[in-house]
């Protein structure tokens, strides 16, 4: 995955003027215009939109899968527009729910 990380952050960086910083390429490599990002981790990287939920009144986690090789994205939508990639990873698995889940011991 450190190399999906690392064309993720050159691809995503591309369109970024090349700033200086390393607090400014943090910011403006992870985030940025939704359109910008769902088209690049489409296009560029193979993954689809598999999960989402909401995280409150402005925003939404979503997961992003490579059902070929198992890679993952988490990604945060905000209502004005804006997505950040939270984190990546490799071998994701789709699992089934336990039908009969533990009840808490107390």
């Amino acid at each position: 995955m450190n190399g999906f990380l690392a064309a993720a952050v050159i691809a995503l960086g591309a369109g970024q003027g090349g700033k200086a910083g390393a607090q400014n390429l943090i910011a403006e490599v992870l985030c940025g215009a939704q359109d910008e990002i769902h088209a690049k981790l489409t296009r560029q990287f193979g993954v689809v939109k598999t999960g989402a939920g909401l995280r409150g009144p402005e925003a939404v986690m979503e997961l992003w899968t490579n059902p070929a090789n198992g890679d993952w994205t988490l990604v945060q939508s905000y209502a004005e527009g804006r997505v950040c990639i939270l984190a990546m990873g490799d071998y994701w698995e789709m699992t089934a729910p336990d039908p009969t889940p533990q009840s808490p011991k107390g």
